[in-house]
C-alpha cells in the first residue's frame, strides 16, 4: 500500500530553476535570502501587469487554466464601476492526496508567491489580502512570510493581510469553498455558482488564483515576457511545476520547462519503463496509456491532445501488475466520500458511479457498465462545483484507457490482477472531517431493513427514485421497477426519508433485528407526528 506524500517530498528540476531558484542553498527562503536569490521587484501599473500576463500566456496553474490576465482586468473593471475596493486571494488549499507542488512553494518559496500576490493588489488598489491553506506547515510558513515583511490584518494596517486555514477535503479548494470561508461560512461551495472577479470576499469583486500562478507572476515581473519566453515552448513558455507519485521509486515535485516529454520526467522518478497507464492532472483528471506517454509532451495544449490533462499538475503511473480498474475504484471511492453533501449529482451520483465500478470488478456485466455509463453522464454540469464533473471525468477516462481490462471484467473472469493500492490517498483512505457537510464513514456489514411499495397506493410519483437511487429505478411508464428490496446499510437513513415523502404513503419499510428476532415495520411517521396528524 503506497503511503501519503509528506508535505514535503524531494524536490528537483530540470534545466536552469526559476520558482525553485536557491532551494539548493536552504530549506526555506525567508525574506533576506528569498532577496539575495531573487533580487527586488519594482511595482507595475495594472494594464502593465495585465498585458505582461497576457504576452506570457499565463494561465492558472490550480486545474481551470484561466487565462490570468482575463481575470485581472475583469476585477479591475468590476472595482472601477462599483467604486469598491477589490480583493486578492491566494488559493494554496492541495487537498488532493497526490498534489505538493503547491505546499512546497508555500513552505519553500513563500516570498515568491508573495510577490506577485503584493504586485496584484498594489495594481489593483485592493486592501485586502488572504491567503487560504489548508496544512499546519503551509500555515506556519505564510504566517512566518507575512511578519517577515511586517504585514498583519490590523485596522490601521494600509494592506490588511492574513492568512485563512480550512479543513484538508477536495471541496475546501474550490474559488467559492474558499471564499466562503473567508466571509465566514463552511468551507464548501455556496450552492450557487458565483464569479469572484464580480461578487467574492464581502461582495468585493475579488482576484482569486492559485499560488503557482502568482509565483510565476513575480518571475516573469523580474525577468521580463522576453527572457521569460525563451524557457519551454513558443505557446506555453515558462517551466511548470509537477508531483510525480504513483508507481514510482522516487516521488517527487519536479519543476520542468515546457516541452520537455512526459516519459522523461517519469524515468527521472524511477517510473516502470513501460507503465500501465498514466493518470495525468490528478484524481480530477484523465488516464492515458502506455503507447499515448511516448508522444506526450509536458503542456497543457499536449496533454489534451493525447487525451489526458495537466490539471493541478499530478502525475501518477501504476505498472502492469495491478488492476487498473481496481485501482482506479479506490479513487473513486475517495472522490465520492469528498463529497458536500449539498448537491443530489455530487452526495448521490458520486457514490452510485464508485459502486457502479464496483459492480463490474464483482462480476455485474454489461447491464453494469451501462449503468456506470448513464451515472457518471448523469452527474455533470449539474453540482455547485466542479468536484462532480472532475470526478466523472476520472472515472468516462477509466473506461476509455484500460479497453482490455475492462473486457476482462465485463465479459470474463477479470484480469487477475490484484490491486496494490499505489495511488496516494490520505491516511484511511479518506482526509479528515471537519466541515459542516462532511460526513462520518458509512456504515458496513450485511442490510438490516427492506423496502416494500404498496401498488395499491403508488401514483407513481418517482420521488423515491431521486432520493433512493441505489435501490429504486423507473420503468418505461414511470413506476418503480421493483416492489421490494434490501437496503443497503449505508443507505438507510435516506430510505426512512423516502418513505416519510412519499406523496402517496405507499412505502414501508420493514427492520430485522438480531438472527431470529421477529421483524417490526417503521412508521411513516414519528410518534409524536402521528399523534399531531390524527388530533390526538
Amino acid at each position: 500500500m503506497n503511503e501519503a506524500l509528506p508535505d514535503v517530498p524531494e524536490v528537483r528540476v530540470v534545466g536552469l530553476p526559476q520558482l525553485t531558484s536557491g532551494f539548493d542553498l536552504v530549506d526555506r527562503l525567508d525574506l533576506p535570502m528569498h532577496l539575495k536569490v531573487h533580487g527586488p521587484l519594482e511595482p507595475m501599473g495594472g494594464e502593465q501587469l495585465a498585458q505582461l500576463a497576457e504576452r506570457i500566456s499565463l494561465k492558472g496553474r490550480g486545474g481551470a487554466g484561466f487565462p490570468f490576465h482575463k481575470k485581472l482586468r475583469s476585477v479591475a473593471e468590476a472595482a472601477i464601476k462599483r467604486g469598491v475596493r477589490p480583493v486578492v486571494v491566494v488559493n494554496g488549499s492541495e487537498d488532493e492526496p497526490a498534489c505538493r507542488k503547491d505546499t512546497v512553494l508555500i513552505n519553500r518559496a513563500p516570498h515568491l508567491i508573495l510577490d506577485g500576490a503584493l504586485l496584484c493588489a498594489e495594481a489593483l488598489g485592493a486592501r485586502t489580502l488572504v491567503v487560504g491553506v489548508t496544512r499546519e506547515s503551509t500555515q506556519r510558513s505564510m504566517e512566518a512570510a507575512l511578519a517577515e515583511r511586517g504585514l498583519n490584518n490590523g485596522r490601521r494596517s494600509a494592506l490588511r493581510a492574513r492568512v485563512q486555514r480550512n479543513p484538508v477535503r477536495m471541496v475546501t479548494g474550490a474559488a467559492a469553498s474558499l471564499i466562503r470561508s473567508i466571509d465566514g461560512g463552511p468551507a464548501i461551495p455556496p450552492g450557487r455558482k458565483v464569479s469572484a472577479s464580480q461578487n467574492g470576499v464581502g461582495g468585493a469583486p475579488t482576484l482569486l488564483s492559485n499560488a503557482e500562478t502568482f509565483a510565476q507572476l513575480a518571475i516573469a515581473a523580474r525577468i521580463g515576457p522576453e527572457r521569460y519566453g525563451n524557457t519551454g515552448l513558443y505557446d506555453e513558455p515558462g517551466t511548470v511545476m509537477l508531483t510525480v507519485s504513483g508507481a514510482v521509486a522516487r516521488p517527487m515535485v519536479i519543476e520542468v520547462p515546457t516541452g520537455v516529454p512526459l516519459r522523461y520526467v517519469l524515468q527521472l522518478a524511477g517510473a516502470p519503463p513501460v507503465p500501465q497507464g498514466v493518470l495525468t492532472g490528478g484524481y480530477h483528471g484523465k488516464w492515458i496509456d502506455a503507447a499515448t506517454v511516448n508522444e506526450a509532451i509536458v503542456s497543457r495544449n499536449s496533454l489534451d491532445a493525447v487525451g489526458g490533462a495537466l490539471g493541478a499538475g499530478a502525475i501518477l503511473p501504476i505498472t502492469q501488475d495491478t488492476c487498473p480498474l481496481g485501482e482506479s475504484l479506490r479513487v473513486a471511492q475517495w472522490l465520492a466520500e469528498e463529497s458536500a453533501d449539498q448537491c443530489g449529482p455530487c452526495y448521490l451520483g458520486l457514490p452510485a458511479a464508485a459502486r457502479g465500478l464496483e459492480d463490474i470488478l464483482n462480476g455485474g456485466g454489461p447491464a453494469a457498465l451501462e449503468a456506470l455509463k448513464q451515472v457518471a453522464k448523469n452527474v455533470k454540469r449539474r453540482g455547485a462545483c466542479s468536484h462532480p464533473d472532475g470526478s466523472a471525468m476520472f472515472i468516462e477516462s477509466t473506461i476509455k484507457a484500460f479497453t482490455d481490462d475492462l473486457a476482462a471484467h465485463v465479459l470474463g473472469n477479470g484480469c487477475g490482477r490484484p490491486v496494490e493500492g499505489v495511488l496516494p490517498l490520505f491516511e484511511g483512505g479518506r482526509a479528515p472531517t471537519g466541515i459542516p457537510g462532511g460526513g462520518e464513514a458509512e456504515e458496513n456489514g450485511p442490510s438490516r431493513q427492506k423496502i416494500y411499495v404498496d401498488w395499491t397506493l403508488c401514483r407513481g410519483h418517482g420521488l423515491c427514485a431521486d432520493i433512493l437511487p441505489e435501490v429504486f429505478q423507473l420503468g418505461a411508464d414511470g413506476f418503480p421497477t421493483v416492489a421490494q428490496a434490501q437496503v443497503p446499510r449505508y443507505a438507510e437513513a435516506k430510505a426512512l426519508r423516502a418513505v416519510r415523502r412519499c406523496p402517496a404513503l405507499a412505502l414501508r419499510i420493514e427492520e430485522s433485528g438480531a438472527p431470529g428476532a421477529p421483524s417490526r415495520n417503521l412508521p411513516v411517521l414519528s410518534q409524536g407526528r402521528g399523534r399531531r396528524a390524527l388530533g390526538r
